[in-house]
C-alpha cells in the first residue's frame, strides 16, 4: 500500500519532528510513505493547494475532529481492506490550524477523527504516523504495545 500524507505546514517542534521521523522509519517495512507539505494560509488557499495534489480517482481520508473515531484494530482492518477494494494508494490529509475548507471536506471519501479533542495539526501529523504504524503491526499479527 502506498500511503500519501498531505499536511499543512512543517513540523517545527524538534520533539515532534523526532517522533514523526521515528514512526516513518518504523513504517517503512510495511508501507511506502510519501509526505507532502503545503504552505499554511487561509483554509481556502490550503484546500486549493491540497486539492491540486489529489487526482479524481484518489481515495482521500481527511483528519477531522468531527469525523469517525476508529480503534487501532478498526483502523488496521480499514487499511488492510483497501487493496481488496482495488485501492493501491491512500491519501491522508491533515489540514491547518483553522481546519479544512468546505471544498476539502466535500472531496474526502472518509473523515477520520483521532479524538474529539482539538489537537494541534502538528500533533495530529505525528499521531497519524504512529497509528498507521500501529495498524501495520496489528495487520501483520505482530505485537506492538507489549
Amino acid at each position: 500500500m502506498h500511503l500519501r500524507l498531505i499536511v499543512v505546514g512543517k513540523l517545527r517542534e524538534p520533539y515532534l519532528a523526532a517522533a514523526a521521523e521515528d514512526f516513518r522509519r518504523r513504517l517503512r517495512p510495511y508501507h511506502r510513505l510519501e509526505e507532502i507539505e503545503v504552505r499554511a494560509g487561509s483554509p481556502a488557499s490550503e484546500a486549493d493547494a491540497i486539492l491540486r495534489l489529489i487526482a479524481p480517482s484518489d481515495r482521500v481520508w481527511l483528519l477531522e475532529r468531527s469525523g469517525t473515531e476508529l480503534s487501532s484494530e478498526e483502523l488496521a482492518a480499514q487499511v488492510e481492506r483497501l487493496p481488496l477494494d482495488g485501492v493501491s494508494q491512500l491519501t491522508l490529509v491533515v489540514a491547518g490550524t483553522y481546519g479544512a475548507a468546505p471544498t476539502l471536506l466535500a472531496r474526502a471519501n472518509f473523515h477520520w477523527s483521532l479524538s474529539r479533542l482539538t489537537l494541534l495539526h502538528e500533533w495530529a501529523r505525528a499521531l497519524v504516523l504512529e497509528q498507521l504504524y500501529r495498524a501495520a503491526k496489528i495487520a501483520a499479527n505482530e505485537p506492538y504495545h507489549h
